[in-house]
C-alpha cells in the first residue's frame, strides 16, 4: 500500500493538477490567482481534512469526467518531461514488490483523473481513492466516498480481507500522521520523509524509514 502525495510522488497531486487544470480550461491568469488562493486556504489549521476534501471537489462540478481526465493525463505528461515527480526510493521499492509478485496498490485521497496517469506508468494493480459522483458523464461535486485518514486503513482491511492474505504480510509506505492508521494495520510499515511524529513512531516500532524527496 503506498501513500501517494508526498510519498510516492513529490507533490500534492491535487492542488497541483488544480493550478494546471484552471489555465487548461481558459480562466484568466488574474482568476487563477485567486481560485488557487481559495483552494489553498482549504488547509488553514482547524478544518477537518475530510472537510476540506469534499469542498475542494465542488470546483469540478459542471465539468465532463472524461475532460477532466484528459486534462489529467496532460498534466502527468507535463510533470514527466520536466522530471522529478516520483520519490525514486520509494518507487523503487514499488517496483521491488511488483517484481517479487506482490499486488501493489495506491490509497490517496487524489481523484482517479490524477491517478489513473500514475497508477499506469508505475503499474499499480489496485488504486483506493477519493470517488466524485458522475451523472451523465459530468461531475456533480459531490463526493461519495473520501480516502483520507482511517478511511485508507479500512479501505485496505477490506482488500486484505478479501484477498484472504495477512495483514502481517503486507506493506505500507506513508509519509503523513493521516497515514498511521494504514501504518499501523500492517506488518511491514515504512515510514517516508522527516514528519517528526512518524519518525518518533517509527523509532518506537523499529518501523523503516526512507528519506524521500519531499517539497514544500
Amino acid at each position: 500500500f503506498f501513500d501517494v502525495d508526498e510519498t510516492l510522488i513529490t507533490f500534492k497531486s491535487m492542488f497541483d493538477f488544480y493550478d494546471f487544470f484552471l489555465d487548461a480550461v481558459g480562466h484568466s491568469p488574474e482568476e487563477q490567482e485567486r481560485l488557487r488562493a481559495d483552494a489553498r486556504s482549504l488547509l488553514r489549521p482547524g478544518m477537518p481534512r475530510q472537510q476540506g476534501n469534499r469542498l475542494f471537489y465542488r470546483r469540478f462540478a459542471g465539468y465532463a469526467e472524461a475532460d477532466v481526465a484528459a486534462h489529467g493525463l496532460a498534466w502527468f505528461e507535463h510533470h514527466m518531461a520536466a522530471g522529478g515527480v516520483f520519490n525514486e526510493d520509494v518507487l523503487a521499492a514499488l517496483r521491488e514488490h511488483t517484481a517479487a509478485g506482490l499486488t501493489t496498490v495506491l490509497v490517496s485521497g487524489s481523484f482517479s483523473a490524477c491517478l489513473d496517469p500514475i497508477a499506469t506508468y508505475v503499474g499499480a494493480d489496485v488504486t483506493l481513492c477519493t470517488g466524485l459522483e458522475v451523472r451523465d458523464g459530468v461531475y456533480t461535486g459531490e463526493v461519495l466516498r473520501t480516502m483520507i485518514g482511517d478511511a485508507k486503513a479500512a479501505s485496505a482491511r477490506e482488500l486484505i480481507e478479501e484477498r484472504g492474505i495477512p495483514a502481517a504480510d503486507c506493506h505500507a509506505y506513508g509519509d503523513h500522521t493521516s497515514d498511521l492508521d494504514l501504518l499501523r494495520l500492517v506488518g511491514h510499515p515504512v515510514v517516508v520523509g522527516d514528519n517528526p511524529d512518524l519518525v518518533a513512531e517509527a523509532e518506537r516500532g523499529g518501523w523503516r524509514r526512507l528519506a524521500g524527496t519531499l517539497v514544500g
